[in-house]
């Protein structure tokens, strides 16, 4: 069933799906067991009937991510151009070489999208994630707050709050994390089998719900990609913080736009990799931390 709060925004299923499954499996001593794994779908994206994509997720928030995907990858400029997205998992169920469906439609009719589809670049993310050739000639226009900040004590309160999450990778693993946050009040929180999906799908929900990501700060378990930073920056957020490290180019993209890149953070350690100057620091929070591993 489609439904929106407001006509201005695109209806949507909700046709969340189950994110684990139970097999069976064999331990080292030879004895049978059950465990829960991620249950990975593939879900083919259809635009206004031509096919776009095809997308390994979860299926947690399926319309959220199709949405922020659109968005991230700069083919719709805002949600008021679709009038639906329809997620059906039932089509194939969501097993391999049978995808589930989600097609959209467009308020206009006819996308104008397929240009932009023609120059793809495979990224570092997990699972299928791809960045239309012409994002990274967009970021110079991308304004971030400038009096953004977070201080020291509600860095570490975020990263607690991360770690005190009920989480599908704490039952089954084999999945990434992202957060959303204000301070450190958690606005949401999504897995997915890439990083790249579950940052789609903050963007979705932020879009739907009117969310401004100038007060925020992003969170994911991955690396700082240059995907990741240009996302974040792209969603308005100022500040990323990954409990891993970041890559070259996600370095250059963070300097260039002036985000804040906080990386390796667990419990009071963490390295500012870019713009510190978006950190109230407060050293004395650290007294007792150790200095944290210098690689990945």
């Amino acid at each position: 069933m489609l439904s929106s709060p407001n006509p201005l925004k695109p209806r949507l299923t909700q046709a969340r799906a189950e994110l684990t499954r139970q097999i069976d499996v064999v331990n080292e001593f030879g004895q049978p067991s059950h465990v829960h794994i991620p249950a990975e779908r593939a879900l083919t994206v259809y635009l206004d009937k031509r096919e776009l994509v095809t997308l390994m997720t979860l299926g947690a928030s399926p319309e959220h991510l199709v949405l922020g995907f659109l968005l991230n990858q700069r083919l719709i400029q805002s949600v008021g151009e679709i009038e639906s997205i329809t997620v059906d998992w039932t089509l194939g169920e969501g097993e391999m070489g049978q995808p589930g469906v989600a097609a959209i439609k467009t308020r206009a009719g006819q996308s104008q999208a397929g240009s932009k589809t023609a120059a793809r670049v495979v990224t570092t993310g997990c699972g299928q994630g791809s960045v239309f050739g012409d994002l990274v000639n967009d970021i110079d226009a991308i304004q971030l707050a400038p009096t953004a900040r977070i201080d020291q004590a509600t860095l570490y309160a975020l990263v607690n709050a991360i770690r005190l999450q009920e989480t599908t990778y704490k039952s089954s693993g084999s999945v990434h994390g992202c957060a959303l946050f204000k301070g450190a009040e958690m606005l949401m929180f999504v897995e997915d089998v890439g990083r790249h999906n579950a940052v789609d799908t903050i963007a979705g929900w932020m879009a739907m719900n009117d969310v401004s990501g100038h007060d925020k700060v992003f969170y994911t378990t991955g690396r700082l990609t240059s995907e990741m930073v240009i996302k974040s920056a792209q969603m308005g957020v100022p500040i990323a913080v990954s409990r891993s490290g970041i890559t070259q180019m996600g370095l250059e993209v963070a300097q260039r736009v002036g985000l804040c890149a906080i990386g390796r953070a667990t419990h009071k350690r963490f390295l500012c990799f870019s713009a510190a100057h978006r950190l109230i620091w407060q050293a004395e929070l650290a007294e007792h931390a150790t200095r944290p591993i210098a690689h990945d």
